[in-house]
């Protein structure tokens, strides 16, 4: 059964001659047990699909269903207590202490675990006692995700959970994503951070401009890039001669070969500056990234035109 389907789905503000459909025909499918990441640039329509995953917006067009066939939206009382959620900023009562806060959400929450056990789980333990307004802003981020995990969820919903955290609450939180998941968790992930997509994520899709720019593993959506390999060399070595497939640049002294057979250029370049006893100065060989592939999708400037129907 499909934890999470979104099919041809759209979302639209306004209406008439000011209309914007923010989210336009994006489609993709979550396995019981996933973690799905969600990247885009600014405005790609991120946050838009998810609320409409989370019941807080109907879709203009299309159809979302999780657990198999129930709607967000009409059977929303069936799957709240199914479901978790982090937004990307949580609202607290600031004078209230961690404990509390968290106490208060348990007993909302249906089937909710044991708020001491929910503290530790986020790492907040050890904050128990201490008043809201005066966490930081990464432990702030952790009591969200604290509360979004209390009812011990099914499908899990987080928007950019690590905003704010050093680099050590990060990897934490990192490892208590990782297991939730393990836990049987399926989890839906938005973020800006690639490393962050490329260390959790099963899936992947990356959102430009509403539609759907790339989805799969982060093997299959670097595949269509291009690997690079590149060396300092003296002005006198033979570049025309190069036994490489790949295209070649020269720019102060470095060159630099984009292509799509990494390891076979490799491979005769190397071979080639043996025989001719050329040193290649600091020589890399960088396979394609999910940082470049993203870069190269934010930098699509089409535009598709405004549904009309």
């Amino acid at each position: 059964m499909t934890q999470i389907l979104v099919e041809d789905v759209w979302r639209r503000y306004g209406s008439g001659k000011r209309a914007f459909s923010a989210v336009r025909g994006v489609s993709f499918t979550v396995q019981p047990g996933q973690l799905f990441a969600l990247l885009g640039t600014n405005g790609a329509g991120k946050t838009s699909t998810v609320e409409m995953l989370e019941g807080l917006a109907a879709p203009y067009r299309g159809k979302v269903r999780l657990f198999g066939d129930l709607d967000p939206v009409a059977d929303r009382a069936k799957i709240r207590p199914r479901t978790g959620a982090m937004l990307q900023e949580g609202g607290f009562i600031a004078h209230l202490t961690t404990a509390e806060t968290l106490r208060m959400w348990a007993e909302l929450t249906t089937g909710a675990r044991p708020v001491d056990e929910g503290l530790e789980l986020a790492g907040l333990g050890h904050r128990a006692d201490v008043a809201v307004q005066n966490l930081s802003g990464g432990e702030k981020r952790r009591l969200d995700l604290a509360m979004a995990t209390i009812g011990r969820p099914e499908i899990l919903f987080l928007d950019e959970p690590t905003t704010g955290m050093d680099a050590e609450g990060r990897h934490a939180t990192w490892k208590l994503i990782r297991g939730l998941q393990e836990q049987g968790s399926t989890i839906l992930l938005t973020t800006h951070n690639l490393e962050e997509a490329e260390s959790l994520a099963d899936r992947l899709a990356i959102m430009h401009r509403g539609r759907m720019a790339a989805c799969g593993t982060v093997t299959e959506i670097v595949a269509d890039h291009l690997s690079t390999l590149s060396f300092g060399a003296d002005p006198s070595v033979p570049i025309g001669d190069l036994p490489v497939a790949g295209t070649v640049e020269q720019q102060a002294g470095r060159v630099t070969i984009t292509t799509g057979e990494l390891q076979s250029d490799a491979t005769r370049l190397l071979t080639w500056a043996a025989g001719k006893d050329v040193v290649l100065d600091r020589f890399t060989a960088r396979p394609a990234s999910l940082e470049e592939a993203f870069i190269r999708i934010a930098n699509t400037t089409d535009v598709e035109p405004e549904e009309t129907k």
